[in-house]
């Protein structure tokens, strides 16, 4: 099979790690540090909304969210990111990923002081507000996934690819360890300076005014980590595989690879004329080339995707209900409304800590040894093992004795999602597309994660409802049970794992070319297809 590789490009996947890898990496992960505090800090006031803007005089309980909107505040980010996915990844092979790179950072930044500004004469405009701008900082936050993925897959060396794209993503459990530790803290200032009695002593004066600063602080402090990357991020030249095969322009591409390896690297115009007017860098998405060449890649990235979403998210953004149902957080009511935003926050901050941060970091030092689909495989099976280990048995986990077991066993089952399909979902989209279509592919498999968890986020409020309705949270419907519920949770991991068996490949030590195919010969295409054709083998993964 004959390789045709640009020089540019040689030099990129053969260069040793250097300072700018480690740059890119931190320009490129700080907006996944952003993306992960705005869209899981939200499950941290949850609570405090409710008994903000939704108390019920003479109840016996805090006031909670109504069903519908508490569906629409936790999931209306969700559906904005995948919007977003698919709008920035389509435009980022259209523009090119720097052009766009500064766009979804400034929305992010907007829109994260915007929810924290929610305004409103009564509890429904205040809502609507905060459901107006969480839906557009998701659609920010979802063009970060597709180009910090595609940047970081182009600027990487083959040898250590995997490990830099871990690596932005793993900045997702830093991004979720702050948002615990920063609500930590600013609930701990305000409980100190605005004392007040647990709601079953006091229901009015149980929630202080003050407390509505709380939530407000925590949701716009997303946007200074974000705000802080953005000249960085306008400063990083245009990756050379977009410029050179897409652009097409071979001498720009080779100028701003030079400054960035500091050594010299020669344009190969003519190559590029070649390699970009072969029938190979030409289809489309919506061809029979590509569904042949790629079809059943695209369906394997986007299949374990949403369905490790589904598992994940409906965990991550109620972990806070588990918690409560197992005893690890004090009763509602037995608090005030700004102690409750503390046992909530203290409980996602060791979480992250001892589960979530380790997973993805135990990923970014194994995936180039082990390889990404074993990782995966490896995740999915033990996800399965540990929610039926937790379902199982689950009334024995409930026990007050045996409280701090379930806690290590859930953790487990974050770790094994971190050091799992949780990072390779985001790895392997960015390295086996075309470069004309990497952010798209990427973009689309990303939207069907968000899929997955508009699915976990929504249908878990309902699902892990007690099954005698009389026990559920007011205005929420008799559930299966969290029992129920974990099990249903341990049936989707294992399907991930057969969807990762039977149609995820491997990309580790393989150059984004021989990957994506871009740089064979047209004879060689046109054998296969003739093999095809007789009844040969189809082929499907990349060699």
């Amino acid at each position: 099979m004959a390789r045709n590789n640009l020089r540019v490009f040689d030099a990129l996947d053969n260069v040793k790690t250097e300072f700018f890898h480690f740059k890119a990496v931190v320009i490129s992960g700080m907006g996944f540090f952003t993306d992960a505090y705005d869209l899981f800090c939200i499950s941290l006031v949850t609570k405090l909304l409710g008994r903000i803007y939704y108390h019920v005089e003479g109840s016996s309980k805090p006031g909670t969210l109504p069903p519908n909107v508490s569906a629409a505040v936790n999931g209306v980010a969700l559906c904005g990111t995948l919007a977003g996915q698919l709008f920035f990844g389509w435009l980022g092979d259209k523009m090119g990923r720097k052009k766009v790179y500064g766009l979804t950072l400034m929305i992010m930044v907007i829109c994260s002081i915007g929810s924290g500004l929610s305004f409103g004469h009564s509890a429904k405009g205040v809502m609507t507000t905060l459901c107006f701008f969480r839906f557009l900082l998701g659609f920010g936050i979802g063009g970060d996934y597709p180009l910090s993925a595609t940047i970081m897959s182009e600027y990487a060396n083959k040898k250590s690819r995997g490990a830099f794209i871990a690596a932005v993503f793993a900045m997702q459990g830093f991004g979720i360890l702050t948002g615990g530790g920063f609500a930590m803290m600013v609930s701990s200032i305000f409980n100190k300076m605005y004392k007040a009695a647990p709601y079953q002593i006091d229901p009015i004066g149980s929630t202080v005014p003050e407390a509505d600063y709380v939530w407000r602080i925590i949701l716009m402090f997303g946007a200074l980590p974000a705000a802080l990357t953005y000249y960085s991020r306008m400063k990083m030249p245009e990756t050379a595989r977009y410029t050179a095969l897409v652009a097409k322009n071979a001498e720009q591409a080779a100028s701003d690879m030079s400054k960035v390896l500091q050594v010299e690297v020669q344009a190969e115009q003519e190559k590029v004329k070649q390699l970009t007017q072969k029938s190979s860098a030409s289809f489309g998405l919506f061809t029979k080339e590509f569904a042949r060449r790629h079809g059943l890649h695209l369906l394997g990235t986007a299949s374990t995707w949403f369905l490790l979403d589904i598992a994940y998210y409906s965990q991550n953004l109620f972990q806070k209900d588990i918690f409560t149902s197992v005893g690890w957080i004090p009763p509602a009511k037995t608090m005030n409304a700004i102690e409750e935003v503390y046992k909530i926050s203290l409980a996602q901050f060791l979480l992250a800590l001892c589960s979530t941060v380790p997973g993805y970091w135990f990923t970014v030092g194994l995936i180039d040894i082990m390889g990404r689909y074993a990782i995966q495989l490896m995740g999915f099976f033990f996800m399965t093992v540990f929610m039926l280990v937790l379902a199982i048995p689950y009334h024995h986990w409930t026990q007050p004795a045996n409280n701090i077991w379930f806690v290590v066993l859930y953790g487990l089952t974050f770790f094994f999602a971190n050091f799992g399909p949780n990072a390779t979902t985001f790895i392997v989209p960015a390295e086996i597309f075309p470069a004309r279509l990497r952010a798209t592919c990427h973009g689309i498999s990303a939207a069907a994660g968000k899929a997955g968890a508009i699915v976990g986020a929504f249908g878990f409020l309902y699902l892990a409802q007690n099954q005698d309705k009389s026990k559920a949270d007011a205005g929420y419907p008799a559930g299966i049970g969290v029992k129920n519920s974990l099990i249903l949770l341990a049936v989707v991991n294992f399907l991930g794992l057969l969807c990762t068996y039977f149609l995820v490949p491997e990309p580790n030590g393989k150059s984004l070319e021989d990957l994506s195919r871009e740089n064979e010969d047209d004879n060689n295409l046109e054998a296969e297809a003739e093999a095809e054709a007789e009844g040969g083998k189809h082929i499907t993964l990349p060699v």
